[in-house]
């Protein structure tokens, strides 16, 4: 890579399964590696698809808010630079109470009749960007999150679940992203993680490179869009081992 100024080379990190472990926390010495390798060498942001509190959950508490230039909670719908809140958008406002409530409606619905192994609760996140149906129930625990998502890659039942809602639902603009081991989520069309580009892309904004590291970057996987996308140098990664190993090769340590 060509030599860059910090503030001319940006690096946006997906969180599950690239800077930690899925639905873990980040290890101590890979968190040392980013602050005291990388982010002197580079600006750095994290684009996640959950909330907020998730991320302070797996990235150790609020101190990402000062470590990290950018911070996109729900693909970025949420926009925070520096520490500090700049934009958010409304799924409730975008898609109005009534059609938020059929929808709603149907997903629990579909869920009361699926068969699964187990189900345990909250099937469904109402998001500020977005909605996140689980069809086991975000409770359970880590020995059966690996059950399902074995289950899942046999019965594809997210899959399924999916194409049920684009047929019930093709008349309103929703897309449909598979993330992580047991969920997936639902926005507006063009609210996936490519609305964060539109932050760090606006006049004043001047990044020579913009990098993104994830590794659910198939089609339908939740960072598929901006990976792909134009603006962006995609790196898939299927950990943070691997995440660190590119890192370590793009910049030379």
């Amino acid at each position: 890579m060509v030599a860059l100024a910090r503030d001319e080379i940006l690096l946006l990190f997906d969180v599950d399964g690239t800077l930690t472990q899925p639905r873990s926390n980040v290890e101590a010495d890979f968190e040392k590696f980013m602050y005291e390798q990388i982010k002197p060498r580079a600006t750095i942001g994290i684009v996640g698809g959950s909330d907020l509190e998730k991320m302070f959950e797996q990235l150790n508490g609020r101190g990402i808010l000062q470590q990290f230039d950018y911070v996109f909670p729900e693909n970025g719908l949420v926009q925070i630079e520096n520490g500090v809140e700049v934009g958010k958008e409304s799924l409730q406002q975008h898609l109005g109470e009534q059609t938020l409530q059929r929808f709603i409606n149907f997903v629990l619905r579909y869920l009361s009749e699926l068969e699964l192994p187990f189900k345990r609760g909250t099937f469904l996140e109402f998001r500020n960007g977005m909605m996140n149906v689980c069809p086991i129930g975000r409770q359970c625990t880590k020995e059966e999150r690996l059950t399902f998502n074995q289950f899942d890659n046999e019965h594809n039942v997210r899959e399924n679940m999916i194409a049920a809602l684009r047929k019930e639902f093709s008349d309103i603009d929703l897309t449909y992203s598979i993330g992580g081991q047991i969920s997936f989520d639902v926005f507006p069309n063009g609210w996936d993680k490519t609305f964060a580009l539109r932050h760090v892309t606006k006049p004043g904004k001047n990044y020579k490179e913009i990098h993104f590291f994830g590794d659910k970057t198939e089609k339908g996987g939740n960072d598929h869009e901006i990976y792909n996308d134009p603006r962006t140098i995609g790196h898939k990664v299927a950990s943070p081992d691997d995440t660190r190993r590119i890192l370590t090769e793009l910049f030379q340590l």
